[in-house]
């Protein structure tokens, strides 16, 4: 097991989650839309249709980790390493699981979070682009929200209302890719969710003045979502980087 220090205190691979809530809305954007956010990374967006790429914004409220406890915001999308064919649309649509299948990946662009050790660790161990920011996550009523404000500027307020129960999946396995420092990383990465609700549609976006949310607009959002999901209990491993593999990872 690979270990590592940081801010004076090991920091042991695999990085185990215990316990994590997680809220997500997940979006059709113009796929040349998406390559332009994503002209500074080499890996290619996974068209999911002709022409439509799928981006990710979720919000993270981890109670208890290898990392500590804190909060978090994400902007990613799915990208398929070189060599990767384009899934089939009724998988792309159908869940991470199935694109991951396929040879897709989540690609984090953006990992806002409000401590200053997971920062430094998720930088250094993955090149997870990693800022400080003030990430209000509420979660107590029927209607999870997070309001993302960076340097005093309100970049997005996103509200999700929680769906119809569903199945639990077992353990779902996907590569998160990242680029930071001029250097792409592949991430493997393990969910075991449990209490999980998804819907179609279900986000209601507030975009601020930030950069961020220029790009999000320059995407289309605020949008109608394809679909929502909240998962109340999460366990995850992270395994350490990698450099990208070609297709069938």
């Amino acid at each position: 097991m690979a270990s590592h220090l940081v801010q004076g205190r090991p920091v042991t691979l695999p990085v185990e989650v215990r316990d994590a809530a997680v809220c997500t809305a997940m979006y059709l954007v113009r796929a040349d839309a998406a390559r332009a956010v994503l002209a500074y990374a080499d890996l290619d967006v996974t068209e999911v249709l002709p022409g439509k790429a799928l981006c990710i914004l979720g919000f993270v409220q981890y109670a208890d980790s290898d990392l500590g406890s804190y909060n978090e915001f994400g902007v990613g999308f799915m990208v398929r390493p070189p060599g990767a064919a384009r899934p089939p649309a009724r998988s792309a649509l159908s869940g991470l699981k199935d694109l991951h299948l396929h040879g897709a990946g989540a690609f984090v662009h953006w990992l806002p979070v409000d401590q200053g050790f997971t920062l430094e660790a998720g930088r250094a161990l993955w090149g997870f682009p990693k800022e400080l920011a003030e990430v209000d996550i509420r979660l107590s009523s029927p209607y999870k929200r997070c309001i993302l404000r960076k340097d005093g500027r309100l970049v997005i307020d996103l509200l999700i209302r929680p769906g119809m129960p569903v199945p639990g999946t077992g353990p779902v396995s996907l590569d998160a890719y990242t680029r930071l420092d001029g250097v792409t990383r592949r991430i493997p990465w393990t969910m075991r969710p449990h209490g999980i609700r998804t819907r179609p549609g279900g986000a209601l976006i507030r975009l601020g003045n930030h950069p961020i949310a220029k790009e999000l607009s320059e995407l289309g959002l605020p949008k109608h979502a394809l679909f929502t999901a909240t998962v109340s209990h999460l366990t995850m491993s992270f395994k350490d980087a990698e450099p990208p593999a070609s297709a069938g990872l």
